[in-house]
């Protein structure tokens, strides 16, 4: 996998898909990232409008391992980084779509 072209929050099955330059396809639990990260109601409050406005950025926070280090900076979704580099950390929430 490379660069990460494009996210889609599909709320039929409560996962982010997101498509890869070089055509992979995965798609990430949105159930167990927030069964994971989301212990407060501010931090699950977080984690669905990042789902709703920012599935990029919410599938590189995941994919980078970086979901806990944002949700402790107080559930400002305002503080959003730029987040381009990929690199798969927990690739247990993750599925290919064929």
């Amino acid at each position: 996998m490379n660069k990460l072209l494009s996210c889609r929050y599909n709320m039929d099955t409560n996962r982010v898909e997101a498509r890869f330059e070089d055509e992979t396809t995965l798609a990430i639990d949105c159930i167990a990232v927030e069964d994971e990260y989301g212990t407060t109601p501010a931090q699950r409050a977080e984690l669905d409008w990042l789902l709703w406005n920012k599935p990029l950025e919410y599938a590189q926070m995941v994919l980078r391992g970086e979901m806990e280090r944002y949700l402790s900076l107080g559930c400002d979704h305002g503080r959003l980084e730029d987040l381009s580099l990929i690199h798969i950390s927990e690739p247990t929430r993750l599925q290919l779509i064929s």
